[in-house]
């Protein structure tokens, strides 16, 4: 190679990254700058600082480059969803995890794996979720899965479909009952009829996840004659079997404490 080729070589700037691999780079306004480290895990993990199952990577390419036409802020949501799932099987890795041994990576006759259908659900998820805070645990959900041998595919539909009925409000309280052993919940009593909104919305979002069976005990039942109810304390909630599996799918253990903080202040609650 001449002088004048090698001086050539120096000065070409760097490829623009293209198709799948971009797709994951361009979750960056929702999952910061993780995501240009979760596109190099995925495209070339031969570059990467962390690893994760390279069975589990592949089906990432795959639906990263099915998607990569998407354009607009679902385009950032589908990105940062898939840099999630990278972040935290990065995490499952390291911690001795091992994917599944069933036919979760195995192409079925006439289909594709079921990861790989579950990544487009997560990816179609986390592009209708307009509140962006929630796709990071959409993209848990999906590593979450990989090591799970116990929870099959149709139960991860029936979860993935229950969280895309939750708000983020109502995530949050989720992760307060889950780790109630160790961050005790406030014993005073919810009001029944709040005056302010905040409180009335979010004592109304305990409701709906006890009518919606995420929550024991179930909403109480007027009493005949009109008696008086007891009156419900956050100190008293329990999840339910429903209420175990959204919260670890989404890996509610880990939903950040400020989040949790908030959804209970929202209660309108005295300090302890």
């Amino acid at each position: 190679m001449t002088a004048a080729e090698e001086s050539a070589v120096e000065e070409r700037p760097a490829e623009t990254p293209t198709g799948g691999r971009a797709l994951i780079e361009s979750g960056t306004p929702v999952a910061g700058s993780m995501s240009q480290a979760a596109a190099t895990v995925v495209f070339e993990p031969a570059a990467a600082r962390v690893q994760v199952n390279p069975r589990f990577a592949g089906a990432l390419r795959t639906v990263a480059d099915d998607v990569a036409e998407l354009t607009g802020r679902e385009r950032v949501r589908a990105g940062a969803a898939l840099a999630f799932a990278v972040e935290y099987a990065a995490t499952v890795h390291r911690n001795g995890r091992a994917v599944r041994t069933d036919r979760f990576f195995t192409p079925r006759p006439g289909s594709r794996p079921l990861v790989e259908e579950l990544a487009e659900s997560v990816v179609a998820a986390a592009r209708r979720s307009t509140d962006e805070r929630r796709v990071r645990h959409l993209g848990y959900l999906l590593a979450e899965v990989a090591v799970s041998p116990d929870i099959d595919a149709e139960l991860v539909g029936r979860g993935l479909r229950l969280a895309e009925e939750l708000s983020w409000r109502q995530l949050a309280l989720l992760a307060a009952v889950g780790r109630r052993e160790r961050v005790p919940l406030p014993m005073s009593p919810l009001e029944d009829d709040p005056r302010g909104w905040t409180a009335w919305g979010a004592s109304e979002d305990v409701a709906d996840l006890q009518r919606s069976g995420l929550l024991d005990p179930p909403p109480a039942q007027p009493r005949p004659g009109g008696a008086a109810l007891p009156r419900l304390r956050p100190a008293d909630l329990r999840l339910t079997r429903r209420g175990v599996l959204v919260h670890r799918l989404l890996v509610l253990e880990v939903l950040r404490d400020e989040a949790v903080a908030a959804a209970l202040a929202d209660l309108g609650l005295p300090r302890s």
